[in-house]
């Protein structure tokens, strides 16, 4: 009896030597269009479906494969004698191996194709084949990806695949479907109403990297990313130099990329454990990086350090200067001359992970949801990309706010939302002097941030992500001069705490928009 593959691929690469090796080992190949003619012109002997079931392609190639005696050449369970008495009376060949990749739909909604052209890029075909194959693993090998023509060749050529690794392709070529099935649905999904938060939430992830470990070591981790990940976010970067990225660098790097997209002005900000410890503005990248170092430089020590703008070599040698240290150093890009500058650098400087992230576009640029697991089940929620709207702000107290007061509440602001709540930040000429992070109560997250001022807090502005329940707040941040004070508003006792700050001299802002983060 001859044996039989079926070879329907959009995706070529790699395919001539394997069926060159499926011949090789006495497989016929059955075939379609396109890759009927590959293997044609691969001087690989092959026929064509149409030929094989007595039944044209039609339709403009939208029917090819739906025939019953493919199906019932794939789906006979030949463990059973009246499904081999089936195929003897139709005279058919059992199919053994299948080899079938998809139309590239999301290759054609990257370039921006027309919806009819989009339309024309779901497969079904080949979807059917892979599912009829895996279904019957027990007599049949479906091979989806040509990162496995070598090994299955190989098994081939060997011993042959065993139970176990047919169904271990049975698996990738369910997960291969499901995957193109998602991204369509996904593509479906702005015809539903409900299609921000629909009915059935179909996510797909592609591995990345695997993680030498979790969040802690005794953790398994792996990263994921989106198969339409943008432009300018860390699930794009590329890692230039240094070790594998861990799951916690991971986490601080996105944590510290968000951050600084936040600015338009050459902005630097250094993350540990997710919040910032250091995050200024400055003329330069420079001037940025060695203002946000300043504000904590112990914290510093060990983070992670985020830049809107191109490290220039001036950049680097001011990041590598003794007693620093950085585990990830992410930028749109790193100057030729600057890469030196951390390579060359004895001690940290071999594994420091330098990534390149492309050009950052602004918050308002970067919209979408956010899922987050939980046990059995997930939040999914619209990103925080909001910035204060100036026509919503209200100033609430007797004394407004100077004009460099303005800059450094807005400055404030738009960093406190990068913060875990409950949130406060102390901030003077665009560099954050201090920061308050996940406390219970929210005058502990004030005395923490004014705590880390210091002497800086005199003059300075103040952010919270949230409503003050209470004067507490304003009468310890008065003492410690600052300043001005931006906030959501909202909390009944606001009269209260209103009348404080006046009776302080203290300016107050309401912008109407509160920024948890948890």
């Amino acid at each position: 009896m001859p044996r039989i593959a079926l070879v329907s691929v959009s995706d070529k690469g790699g395919l001539e030597p394997f069926v060159r090796g499926l011949h090789a080992l006495g497989f016929e190949c059955l075939s379609t269009g396109g890759t009927a003619r590959a293997l044609r012109a691969w001087g690989v002997p092959v026929q064509e479906v149409s030929d094989w079931t007595g039944f044209p392609e039609i339709l403009d190639g939208r029917v090819k494969t739906l025939h019953p005696r493919i199906h019932a050449a794939l789906l006979a369970n030949l463990s059973l004698p009246d499904h081999q008495q089936t195929l003897r009376e139709l005279n058919l060949t059992p199919i053994e191996l299948v080899v079938v990749n998809l139309y590239p739909f999301e290759r054609a909604l990257q370039a921006g194709a027309s919806e009819a052209e989009q339309i024309e890029q779901i497969d079904i075909g080949g979807p059917t084949l892979i599912r009829a194959a895996a279904k019957n693993f027990e007599h049949v090998a479906v091979v989806v990806r040509p990162a496995d023509y070598d090994w299955v060749l190989a098994r081939l050529q060997a011993s042959g695949l065993t139970r176990d690794e047919r169904a271990l392709l049975a698996y990738r070529a369910f997960a291969h479907v499901a995957e193109y099935d998602a991204l369509i649905a996904d593509w479906f999904r702005r015809y539903d109403p409900d299609g921000a938060l629909p009915e059935s939430l179909t996510p797909t992830f592609r591995l990345a990297q695997r993680l030498r470990y979790g969040e802690n070591p005794h953790q398994q981790a792996a990263f994921y990313r989106e198969p339409s990940a943008p432009a300018g976010c860390i699930a794009t970067a590329e890692q230039l130099w240094g070790k594998a990225l861990s799951y916690n660098n991971l986490l601080d790097a996105d944590a510290a990329l968000e951050l600084v997209r936040e600015f338009a002005e050459p902005a630097c900000a250094i993350i540990k454990h997710t919040n910032p410890c250091g995050v200024a503005l400055g003329a330069s990248l420079v001037e940025a990086f060695l203002r946000a170092l300043e504000a904590d430089p112990v914290s510093a020590f060990g983070g992670i350090v985020a830049c809107n703008r191109p490290i220039d070599r001036a950049a680097a040698e001011a990041m590598v200067a003794p007693g620093t240290f950085f585990e990830v150093i992410l930028a749109p890009e790193f100057d030729p001359d600057a890469l030196p500058v951390f390579q060359e650098r004895k001690g940290w400087g071999q594994h420091v992970r330098l990534l390149r992230t492309g050009q950052l576009l602004p918050p308002d640029q970067m919209r979408g949801y956010a899922l987050r697991s939980l046990t059995g089940g997930a939040l999914y929620t619209e990103r925080d990309t909001l910035d204060w709207n100036p026509d919503a702000l209200q100033v609430v107290t007797e004394r407004i706010p100077t004009e460099s007061e303005w800059r450094d509440l807005h400055f404030a602001w738009r960093v406190v939302k990068h913060v875990k709540s409950n949130a406060i930040v102390v901030a003077k000429d665009g560099v954050v002097r201090g920061v308050g992070a996940g406390q219970m109560n929210r005058v502990g997250s004030v005395r923490l941030a004014l705590e880390q001022a210091g002497e800086h807090a005199r003059g300075a502005s103040l952010a919270s992500d949230a409503f003050f329940p209470f004067s507490d707040s304003i009468e310890l941040a008065a003492r410690a001069g600052v300043r001005a004070i931006v906030q959501p508003g909202g909390s009944k006792k606001d009269p209260e705490v209103v009348a404080a700050a006046n009776e302080l001299g203290v300016a107050m802002v309401f912008t109407g928009v509160r920024h948890f983060r948890h």
